[in-house]
């Protein structure tokens, strides 16, 4: 019998997991892409879609549960996409992750590869991230209890079920719906007082009628609010609304100052534009500094670094395992203090100023130019005076002639974003001769896409997955290779 979209396919049996959170099952010798379920899980699931040489399905009823699984702590689990992981024990997860490394190398990459290190896994598995991005909607999402409640109480509906009027909300996406926010009771992401701010914003907004924004139509006033902590406890706002009406601003604004003393960082931007980026557009400090500062244990010996934070700049998002994650690059990169080293991607200049102490001179490069004057900033701040810092198009930088005027690297270290590097880059850093490269990627699949290029003069050393996600399905990884 030929299935079709909507078939229910029974007792199948969860086999391991896929890329994206999804699990992998078989039905007839085809390969089952599965969401909702755990590795070990025996399932009913609908199919959703149906290819050539796959199928898709989700599950609608769980028969034996997986020895794997724990019961989810959040209260959102199955609505928000953000800890999507938070039903398979934490020691699954790792295994999975470190799984994912090696599929991706040896399928993708081709690679031989060494012995893998063990992932490093995340001393804390929730409130491990410094910055969240919550959204204001005019018309929150509703949960299926919630629609049927509404159903069974009125005979007539005169909005759409998913937007009733006057249901505002401040939370996130429903994932792959870019109009769709559900309002956020607590999140188990960021550690206080994080809840505590965007629970305090809301009530103000509403108890003082500030219209919330419409995303379908383009309309209302409050946007967005971020909220950035550091170790230290300093805390940073910003609160984006679409036009200026000071009263509604600083009536939130000094709502939350007034309840939140470690807020050293208040701000707000105007954008009205139909996205909510805001990297082109003017920030304003309302009270406080213009930055938090983060600290760093140095990688060898004692004391610390210290990081400027910007509305605008970016920082690994888990500040504890970004420590472990930059000491590991640091690790296989084994300076001697004599070497030239290029940290490609260089963000804020986190890499840069971590292993500028070892190394004779490092150059950053970075494409966006607002960073690089963080990177500056940070240097000076810590008191290093070897690195320089270039904006700009790193396949365009990164060229004969740079390499001319600024010599070329004995150590490479590279930390693209999830797209991973240039075609162009990955090329040029074949040419530079760079005795070592370490690659660190917060994507195996793109990463082993560069190290198939890059195998053509290079050979893999050292491979070190580092769980900077935990609850999630995503794994960064830092690789070693040395020229041959």
């Amino acid at each position: 019998m030929q299935l079709k979209k909507g078939d229910q396919l029974h007792d199948i049996l969860i086999e391991t997991m896929a890329a994206e959170g999804k699990c992998i099952a078989h039905h007839n010798g085809q390969v089952v892409f599965v969401s909702g379920c755990a590795p070990g899980d025996t399932v009913d699931l609908e199919l959703t879609k149906i290819k050539s040489g796959f199928l898709e399905g989700k599950t609608v009823k769980i028969k034996n549960f997986s020895p794997a699984r724990v019961q989810p702590f959040c209260s959102h689990f199955g609505q928000c996409g953000g800890c999507s992981w938070q039903h398979i024990n934490y020691e699954t997860q790792l295994k999975y992750k470190q799984q994912q490394v090696i599929d991706n190398l040896e399928r993708i990459g081709g690679l031989t590869l060494p012995e893998i290190y063990p992932i490093i896994g995340s001393a804390r598995q929730t409130h491990y991230r410094n910055k969240l991005d919550f959204t204001f909607t005019s018309h929150r999402w509703l949960t299926k209890e919630e629609l049927q409640s509404k159903i069974s109480s009125s005979h007539e509906v005169s909005t759409p079920l998913d937007r009733p009027g006057g249901e505002v909300g401040l939370g996130y996406h429903i994932p792959r719906m870019y109009d769709r926010v559900f309002d956020v009771s607590e999140c188990f992401l960021q550690p206080e007082p994080s809840n505590s701010i965007r629970l305090l914003a809301r009530k103000i907004a509403i108890d003082n009628n500030i219209p919330f924004f419409d995303l379908r139509k383009q309309t209302g006033f409050l946007r967005t609010l971020t909220i950035r902590t550091t170790s230290a406890g300093e805390t940073m706002v910003i609160l984006q609304v679409t036009y200026e009406k000071m009263e509604w601003i600083e009536k939130i604004l000094n709502g939350l100052a007034s309840q939140f003393p470690q807020l050293t960082s208040i701000n707000y931007i105007i954008n009205g534009k139909r996205n909510d980026t805001f990297h082109d557009l003017n920030i304003v400090c309302w009270r406080g500094n213009p930055f938090i500062t983060e600290t760093m244990k140095k990688p060898i010996g004692t004391g610390e670094l210290q990081f400027r934070i910007g509305p605008k700049s970016f920082y690994q998002t888990n500040s504890a395992q970004a420590f472990e994650l930059y000491k590991t690059a640091f690790r296989f990169a084994s300076l001697s203090e004599n070497e030239l080293v290029f940290d490609l991607y260089t963000g804020t200049g986190t890499i840069a100023n971590f292993v500028a102490g070892h190394a004779k001179k490092v150059i950053g490069l970075e494409y966006v130019p607002d960073a690089i004057e963080d990177a500056k900033v940070n240097s000076r701040l810590n008191g290093i005076t070897n690195t320089s810092f270039f904006a700009g198009d790193i396949k365009d930088l990164l060229s004969e002639s740079f390499l001319t005027e600024h010599g070329r690297p004995h150590v490479v270290i590279t930390d693209p974003p999830r797209s991973g590097m240039h075609e162009g880059v990955t090329r040029m850093l074949l040419k530079t001769e760079a005795e070592k490269i370490v690659y660190v990627s917060c994507n195996p699949a793109t990463q082993a896409r560069d190290l198939k290029i890059l195998s053509e003069k290079y050979q893999v050393i050292h491979i070190q997955p580092v769980d900077m996600f935990p609850q999630t399905n995503h794994v960064e990884n830092v690789v070693l290779l040395k020229k041959v």
